[in-house]
């Protein structure tokens, strides 16, 4: 991520909080391993200009509190409950981080309990529609093998105060949230609740989004297994537009507000033609807009592959301003991919020429099947160093990863704002040269 968009005056404050002094020796001592010392911090800024910046303006170099086990932690494990709760859509991995936090949980700090609480937030309250899942290393044993999620997921918040009178019903001390932005608002909800009622209860924040758009986090798990995934749908399409003459293959990428996905798809795939995303207007009409281009593009070669995020070129078919949003508050997107359709169909068809268009779009397949071997991994540590800043008495945070690093991330600065492709950044830029469009 480009760290322009974050600038120090709207940083929130990076200090971590904490319930209380950690005081108990941590068992992992036993493995003689390097222990993280709560002074050991990551920059949030890179690049020279950011620097610059900040010494000009006599601030200090905003810096995140680095990830890793504790040697001195809050909570004794054989005393105390835990809790993981999943929401949002799905996306690969989901399993591997819980399996990850109950193994950790279990074998590493020897926590008696851990709840896996069913369908979401509405899982957490008082009407929840299920039981929450007692989860043991057997329970967990495979499931990092399989798509989907093991407790399921919904969207849309829950009273916090009845959400954290069914923390304490349960006596659950630590409570694992794996979500986006709009999970991670509801973190930090729960976090005020628990305030209020002076408990001692911890709230520690996974992001998921495959979409990659979380503030201050550099990569969210899922998305790598989303790039490679979409390479046989875009080679698909690529061989429907060659085995037909005038053939175009048309695919829609996940990318609501962020177009990630579409524009790593596409270096990945370096026969795009065509690559759109939410961040930068989409032009159809006129002698340099889209429609124009695809046309001397299909004279010259006679086919065209064109990949598009689900987010882009709304303002072309969203013209209300009524717009229908989902439980969690996300504005639902009008398809685009079917939009382009009919646009090329209709063009090339007042042109009088010929046109085989192949519209595909996998984004809820990708969304559901296992994690690769690079997410597997990345999962794993995730999940790991959460179990490890929940232990040591940290709370309303977010595991991200920065810089080359796992550290601790303020939950204030992760729904800062969405992480958004630069138009005028090095990623775009690239796009833009590897397809040749304008």
């Amino acid at each position: 991520m480009d760290t322009h968009c974050l600038t120090t005056d709207e940083l929130p404050d990076l200090v971590i909080e904490k319930l209380g002094h950690s005081d108990i020796a941590s068992p992992l001592s036993e493995s003689n391993r390097h222990f993280v010392e709560d002074h050991e911090k990551i920059l949030l800024y890179s690049h020279s200009k950011d620097l610059k910046a900040c010494q000009s303006s006599d601030k200090k170099f905003p810096m995140l509190e680095k990830a890793g086990s504790r040697q001195k932690i809050f909570f004794d494990g054989g005393k105390i409950n835990c809790g993981i709760v999943t929401c949002g859509g799905l996306c690969p991995g989901l399993n591997d981080v819980i399996r990850t936090i109950v193994l950790s949980l279990t074998w590493q700090y020897s926590v008696k309990k851990v709840f896996g609480f069913r369908y979401g937030y509405a899982g957490l309250s008082s009407s929840a529609p299920k039981e929450p899942l007692v989860l043991t290393p057997e329970t967990v044993d495979e499931i990092h093998l399989k798509g989907g999620d093991i407790l399921s997921l919904s969207r849309g918040q829950q009273d916090s105060n009845d959400i954290v009178s069914n923390l304490e019903k349960r006596k659950i001390s630590l409570l694992f949230v794996v979500g986006g932005d709009g999970t991670l608002r509801g973190a930090s909800e729960i976090v005020k609740a628990i305030k209020k009622k002076n408990l001692r209860i911890g709230v520690i924040g996974v992001p998921k989004t495959i979409d990659n758009d979380i503030c201050a986090v550099e990569q969210s798990f899922g998305f790598s297994t989303a790039i490679e995934a979409s390479r046989s749908a875009i080679c698909g399409a690529h061989e429907e537009a060659k085995g037909a003459w005038n053939g175009v293959g048309l695919v829609k990428l996940m990318g609501r507000d962020s177009g990630f996905i579409a524009a790593y798809a596409t270096l990945a795939n370096s026969d795009v033609n065509f690559c759109f995303i939410p961040e930068v207007p989409l032009v159809l009409k006129g002698e340099n807009g889209f429609l124009r281009s695809l046309e001397k593009r299909m004279d010259r070669k006679h086919h065209a592959l064109i990949v598009v995020a689900e987010g882009a070129g709304q303002d072309l078919i969203q013209k209300d301003r009524c717009q229908e949003r989902d439980a969690s508050g996300n504005i639902l997107h009008k398809d685009i991919g079917g939009f382009l359709k009919k646009e090329i169909t209709e063009y090339f068809k007042k042109k009088k020429k010929p046109l085989v268009l192949k519209y595909i779009d996998p984004s809820y397949i990708i969304r559901s099947i296992p994690a690769n071997s690079q997410d597997s991994a990345f999962c794993l540590m995730l999940g790991q160093n959460a179990v490890h800043a929940g232990m040591s008495g940290r709370t309303n945070m977010v595991i991200g990863y920065w810089n080359q690093y796992f550290v601790h991330i303020p939950i204030s600065l992760a729904i800062l704002k969405k992480k958004k492709v630069d138009p005028n950044g090095h990623l775009w830029q690239t796009v833009l040269e590897t397809t040749g469009q304008a």
